[in-house]
């Protein structure tokens, strides 16, 4: 009794590396510390932000429907990259539905994953998402790539990247909304 009273944070911390070690654990676990660990999003000040020049970048989406992302000229867009098995991807998508809920009629949302459809699919319906998924048809126009997934670039009704987050973040955060208000209020 004395050794694990002396050591119970030792034990606990191997008991947590062996639960990271298995597949079956480790993805729970690392969506969880993700969803702790997300704050809003950092916004671009305005005098640094690029401007899309490129919008020109075909998409599908899961019915196989065409969709160019030259749709969304003068308006607020959320582009998000993502993956179904990346755990930040998976953690920031509660919080991605909850904004879309509120947003999704005034703000184009184009959640793009290159895995195949049915599995995109297969996502959405296990967690109950309704958000819009895409397929890139084509390589992603050159201000909005990235290496890193999940990324959210988030585009004024001028073109201006005002946000450009790689990594998980709590994007039903109020500060976040605000930006978002902005940019709809913006002529």
């Amino acid at each position: 009794m004395e050794f694990l009273k002396k050591n119970w944070s030792n034990i606990l911390f191997i008991i947590l590396i062996i639960l990271l070690l298995v597949p079956q654990t480790r993805k729970p676990i690392q969506v969880g510390l993700n969803r702790m660990i997300s704050f809003s999003p950092s916004k671009i000040a305005e005098d640094e932000r690029d401007t899309l020049e490129n919008y020109n970048w075909n998409l599908v989406d899961l019915n196989g429907e065409p969709v160019n992302f030259k749709s969304s000229i003068g308006n607020v867009a959320v582009v998000n990259l993502w993956a179904t098995w990346c755990p930040p991807c998976i953690a920031e998508m509660p919080s991605f539905q909850k904004l879309y809920d509120q947003y999704g009629d005034r703000v184009d949302f184009y959640f793009v994953s290159t895995e195949e459809a049915a599995k995109l699919q297969q996502f959405l319906n296990k967690k109950h998402y309704r958000l819009p998924v895409y397929q890139p048809l084509d390589m992603v126009p050159q201000k909005l790539q990235s290496r890193s997934l999940p990324t959210t670039i988030v585009i004024s009704k001028k073109g201006k990247i005002a946000v450009n987050k790689k990594g998980s973040a709590n994007w039903n955060d109020s500060g976040f909304k605000e930006l978002l208000d902005q940019l709809l209020a913006e002529d």
